[in-house]
């Protein structure tokens, strides 16, 4: 008869058989299993070694790169733009980036012979869809009695302060000089917080620059970068076109631009405004643009080239 001693031995010896299986098991599988796995620590070491070499070749390579276009900036700009005062606008947004931009676009606007008038930033506050009742009462109670007329009358803050700002700072065609209350105008922007200033402002810009970074993001992303567009377009009806976007990808502002047919075919931009040779471009394509040619550059979406031909000499144009 079998009784509760014979199944507490019976299971005693299933589960010594199973442990001596283990051992058994694991003691012989142990030096390939180890082997395998050592030699698969060894790949992935040497991967992470190739891939480190790439990229410290690739780092090289793009330093090479900018310092080429650095260096060949003065024979493709050298006196190109003398005689012509350059206004920089900056969109206010979360790439840093833009800042660096915009260093290296002065950079290359100085070697071109061109006085730089100042830089305007436009502050998120200015984008904001909540300013735009606020920006309207403030065109209407600074604008000067020479502006005030021909201001848009739509009822539209962001766009009728944008022709106040465009109006104050920048010269027409037919070289108009600057309006009397353009200090008063900026003062005033610039205390509200929609608006940064650096530099003397003091003379008109005949040609602009717009730095942007990535699209605005939130709520209400599609005014912002609507608001952002308004500005580009209210400096392009005051100077006639001779602006250019320069964005540090076609995303964004560059990309509205292109989008917008009206604007596109007199404002030019330039997608990658980060690197030297955006810097450049974003150059040859003012220069282009006073000779009355419009184009979009880069390696993004809508780029046609990464440079503009050669520019002919736009002196005093």
């Amino acid at each position: 008869m079998i009784n509760f001693r014979y199944h507490v031995v019976s299971l005693a010896a299933v589960f010594l058989a199973l442990a001596i299986g283990l051992v058994v098991g694991t003691a012989a599988a142990n030096g390939p299993l180890a082997e395998n796995l050592n030699d698969q620590v060894n790949k992935i070491t040497d991967e992470k070694e190739q891939l480190r070499d790439d990229l410290d070749q690739s780092r090289a390579e793009l330093k090479k790169n900018s310092d080429f276009a650095t260096e060949v900036a003065p024979m493709l700009l050298n006196g190109k733009l003398t005689g012509h005062t350059a206004l920089l606008v900056k969109i206010e947004g979360n790439d840093k980036d833009v800042d660096t931009a915009a260093d290296g676009i002065t950079t290359m606007l100085q070697t071109a012979g061109a006085k730089l008038t100042g830089t305007v930033t436009i502050k998120e506050k200015f984008t904001a869809a909540a300013s735009d009742n606020t920006l309207l009462d403030l065109a209407e109670s600074t604008a000067p009695p020479a502006i005030s007329g021909a201001l848009p009358n739509n009822g539209k803050g962001q766009e009728a302060s944008a022709a106040l700002l465009a109006a104050v700072l920048v010269a027409d065609k037919a070289g108009t000089p600057q309006v009397d209350g353009t200090r008063k105008v900026l003062s005033a922007y610039q205390s509200g917080g929609y608006i940064g200033l650096d530099g003397d402002l003091k003379t008109p810009a005949d040609v602009v620059i717009v730095v942007a970074g990535a699209p605005a993001t939130g709520k209400d992303a599609k005014e912002r970068n609507a608001a952002a567009l308004t500005v580009v377009s209210r400096l392009d009806v005051a100077l006639s076109g001779d602006v250019v976007v320069a964005g540090l990808s076609a995303n964004g502002l560059v990309s509205s631009v292109r989008d917008d047919a009206s604007i596109a075919k007199d404002v030019s931009t330039v997608d990658n405004a980060v690197t030297a040779y955006g810097q450049v471009a974003a150059v040859m394509a003012l220069v282009e643009r006073l000779g009355g040619k419009t184009g979009h550059y880069g390696i993004g979406s809508g780029a046609t080239s990464l440079l503009p031909k050669t520019a002919s000499a736009a002196s005093g144009s």
